[in-house]
Order: C-alpha cells, then sequence, then structure tokens
C-alpha cells in the first residue's frame, strides 16, 4: 500500500466513523441510557473476549486469510457487541458508548501514535552498528532510558530500525525483539507520566509528575537490570555459535562510514510531541466540549489537532531518503489502529463489569486485593493489576484500580503510596507480558515482520513471557511489594 492509498483509506474509515457515531448521537436522546455494569452479565465480554482469540489463533490456522481480513474481522467482533448492546439498552446507551469509545479514548490514542510512528521513522540511522551482544544490549539500554523521556512508543519506534539494520545479518535475532518490547516498549517508561498511558492517566487525577520517579526507580532499575543481562547472555550464546555472526564484507555499514543521522528535524518535532503532552497535564482551562456525546477537555482536543499537525508537518520535512532508508511504510500503524479500534470499542463492557466492584460479576477480582479487614493488599494489587494489563488495555486497567482504592491522588501518594506504587509497576511493567497489553508491543512486532524477521506467535510470545518476565515480576514481588 502506498501512501496515498493509505491517507485514502485512513480518511475513508474516519469519515465512515464519524458518520456513524453522529447518527447514532442524534437518536441517543431517545433512547435509554447507560446500564449500570453491575446490571451487565458476563456474555458481555464475549465479543472483547472474540478479538483476542482471533489476534491470537487466526495468524496461526488461517494466515493468509487473517492478514487480508483483520480489518473486517475486527469490525465485525465490534459489531457483534454494538448491535445487542443496542438491543438490549436502547441504542442511546450504544450510542455513548460508542462515541466514549471512540472519540475519547480511541481518536487520543490512535492520533499520539501515528504522530510518534511519523515522527520517529523519518529519523533515519545509519552507520557502524554491528549487531554484537555489546551494541545490542546497549542500544536496548539506551531505549530503556528515553522510554520515560519520550515515551515508550517514541523511543521503540525510534530505536527499532536501527537495532533492525544492526541486526538483519544475523541468524538468530527474535530474542533482540522480544527483549526489546519488555524493555524499550514497556518497563523503561515507568519513571515518568511522559513514558506510559497509565502513569500520564495518573498524572491527569492529580498524582505528581516526579511521584513515580520516586517511588518507581528501584523496582524498574531491577526489572531492567536483570534483564539486560540476561539479555546479554542470551545474545552472547547465539552470536557465538558457529556461522552466527557476519563477516564484515557482509556488513552493510563499514566502520570507516562512521554514524549518520537523517531527519534531525524531526527531533525538534519529537520535542514538540512530549511537550504537547505535558501541556494536556498542566494546562486545565476548565472547559470542555461535547463532541457526539463525548466530553473532550479543551486542552486535549488542542493536544490532538497540533499532534495531527505535526504528524503532517513531519510528512513534509522529512527527506525522502530518509524513510526510504526506514523501510517506511504504513502497514504497522494501519494493523494497530485497525485492531485496537475493535479492542477499545469490546472493552467497553469489561471496564463497566470491573468498575461495578462488588455489585459486578468481576467480585472476586476485588476480594482478591483486599484482607479479611477490607485493607488492600499491595503485591495482590500488583499482580491483578498486571495480569489484567496483560490482555486489557493498561491505561482503563490501571484507571480502574486506580478508582478501586478510592482515587483521592492525595491520599494514595501518601498513606496509600505502597498501594498506588504496587497498582502503576503492575500496568507499566505488565504491558509487556503479551503483544496487546501495550500498543508499541504490536506496533514492534508488525515493524519486525515487515523486514523479515519471523516474530512468534501470540502464544509463542506468552511463553517468552512466562519463561523470562514471570520469574523477574516474582522476585520483585518479594522484594518490593
Amino acid at each position: 500500500m502506498t501512501e496515498g492509498q493509505a491517507a485514502c483509506a485512513s480518511k475513508a474509515a474516519a469519515s465512515a466513523f464519524v458518520v456513524m457515531v453522529a447518527g447514532w448521537s442524534r437518536a441517543a436522546s431517545a433512547a435509554s441510557a447507560m446500564p449500570d455494569g453491575a446490571s451487565l452479565g458476563p456474555h458481555w465480554a464475549l465479543p472483547f473476549a472474540g478479538i483476542l482469540l482471533s489476534i491470537a489463533l487466526l495468524p496461526l490456522i488461517a494466515p493468509q486469510f487473517w492478514h487480508r481480513h483483520f480489518g473486517k474481522i475486527s469490525a465485525a467482533w465490534a459489531m457483534a457487541f454494538l448491535a445487542p448492546f443496542a438491543y438490549a439498552f436502547g441504542i442511546g446507551a450504544a450510542a455513548d458508548a460508542l462515541a466514549h469509545a471512540l472519540v475519547a479514548e480511541y481518536v487520543p490514542f490512535i492520533v499520539l501514535l501515528t504522530a510518534l510512528y511519523t515522527v520517529a521513522g523519518g529519523i533515519c540511522v545509519r552507520g557502524a552498528l554491528h549487531g554484537s551482544p555489546r551494541v545490542n544490549t546497549a542500544l536496548l539500554a539506551l531505549g530503556t532510558a528515553l522510554a520515560s523521556i519520550m515515551g515508550t512508543t517514541g523511543a521503540a519506534m525510534l530505536l527499532i530500525r536501527p537495532v533492525l539494520r544492526a541486526n538483519e545479518n544475523r541468524k538468530h535475532v527474535v530474542h533482540v525483539f522480544v527483549f526489546f518490547i519488555f524493555l524499550v516498549a514497556n518497563a523503561g517508561g515507568s519513571l515518568s507520566p511522559l513514558g506510559d498511558p497509565p502513569l500520564f492517566l495518573g498524572f491527569l487525577n492529580g498524582v505528581d509528575f516526579f511521584w513515580t520517579t520516586r517511588h518507581l526507580a528501584l523496582p524498574m532499575l531491577f526489572i531492567c537490570a536483570v534483564l539486560l543481562a540476561l539479555f546479554y547472555l542470551i545474545d552472547t550464546y547465539y552470536y557465538r555459535r558457529p556461522g552466527e555472526a557476519r563477516a564484515p564484507e557482509l556488513d552493510p555499514a563499514p566502520e570507516a562510514a562512521g554514524i549518520v543521522v537523517e531527519g534531525k528535524r524531526n527531533f525538534v518535532l519529537l520535542a514538540i510531541v512530549i511537550g504537547l503532552v505535558l501541556m494536556s497535564g498542566l494546562w486545565k482551562p476548565g472547559i470542555v466540549l461535547h463532541v457526539f456525546g463525548a466530553h473532550l477537555a479543551l486542552q486535549d482536543v488542542v493536544r490532538d489537532a497540533s499532534l495531527a499537525v505535526l504528524t503532517l508537518v513531519s510528512l513534509l520535512i522529512t527527506p525522502r531518503t530518509a524513510r526510504t532508508g526506514n523501510a517506511f511504510t504504513w502497514a504497522p500503524i494501519e494493523e494497530v489502529a485497525k485492531l485496537f479500534g475493535a479492542i477499545f470499542i469490546t472493552i467497553a463492557p469489561v471496564v463497566m463489569m470491573l468498575r461495578a466492584g462488588e455489585n459486578g460479576v468481576f467480585a472476586s477480582v476485588l476480594h482478591l486485593v483486599t484482607d479479611s479487614h477490607g485493607r488492600p493488599i499491595d503485591a495482590m494489587y500488583f499482580w491483578a493489576t498486571g495480569i489484567l494489563s496483560s490482555f486489557l488495555d493498561n491505561a482503563p486497567t490501571y484507571l480502574v484500580f486506580f478508582n478501586l482504592v478510592g482515587g483521592d491522588a492525595h491520599v494514595l501518594m501518601n498513606a496509600g503510596a505502597s498501594t498506588l506504587a504496587a497498582i502503576s509497576a503492575g500496568a507499566v511493567f505488565m504491558g509487556a507480558n503479551s503483544y496487546i497489553g501495550n500498543a508499541p508491543n504490536f506496533m514492534v512486532k508488525a515493524i519486525a515482520e515487515s523486514r523479515g524477521v519471523r516474530m512468534p506467535s501470540f502464544f509463542g510470545y506468552l511463553g517468552w513471557s512466562a519463561a523470562v518476565l514471570i520469574p523477574v515480576f516474582l522476585l520483585t514481588t518479594w522484594l518490593f511489594f
């Protein structure tokens, strides 16, 4: 697909969504209100389970069919929730659910991802990057450090192509990109609200900017140090196998060439993106706009509109050779946009049921995280938030548990500091447990596969996370929670 075709497809999809939401919104005033999550049965989670199983199974059993029709399958699962929901609770309730999912959550999500993907994709690093264990470990460490500054998505999109280029002539490279997801796309973003969406939601709800830096620094350093050391050992093992290390004459970037960065103007745009995200958390004019029934704060509208402009500016000012050198295409962001569109829609009743607490079908979750005196159990909050963040979007999962322990940021930062730290750590760290735990995971997978890397299947990746991450998280629980 060319850039023009992708743009046309994106415009057509956006127009279709707008028309649908607008049409439903006009009927909302005569229809019933949104139901309480306590009134929803477990069957309302079936469409969400369906899209997850489709992502997990269809690439294995019908890869060509999935590759050609994943957008249609995603739309079908979204309608499998919306149509029965409209029948059961009225078109107004379905319109509210759709408007909130798309306008209030999905659009800001995909606009930010698209901006970071486009801007970072315009920075091309060429030069003498050999995929040796030392170089690979250094690149992963650099990405881990950058993730809390420019976000996991920004750091992942900036470094994924240099890592791909450095390892393009190695035989065994899958582990490199699995650990890249573990570190750069997840654990590295735990030190600031800029790092990962869950922490940004906490910032918007009153958590101090540097609170996470103070309370998650030790767990983050422990996890990242263990993962980097383990990665170095695994990479060294593969690198020393016969026929693995590439010969100098096969190196596409001789040592004499040095390191060359093309598309440097995008670093300025990347800084502006970070500034816009920070602005939306600090500037609160108190003006709320109503768009198709969804409530949007003015600062969020300004942020998203500015991010869209920056995306266009990046496309205009970036040299074509930079994007060509990165093998830049719209396919990875298109895949993320379609799949996460369905996820954001079908996850709505699941979040509603979780928010119902003891009155909902997930009351057992609340019982697991509190003791007999009603006091929070930090270790259980870490694992409950983490496990749900592995398969739900980690941002709304964080918000559910944040509200479950009172939702008062001042109280949680002080008396409830250990519990808030457990929730924050679970959401950020365990987003690495599956491809759908955090959006950059899927983007890294899609980009790596577009460059010929045979990434693990959905269940194959779960095997990696079970073998590597779960023991590390058990140690983290024992040491910190």
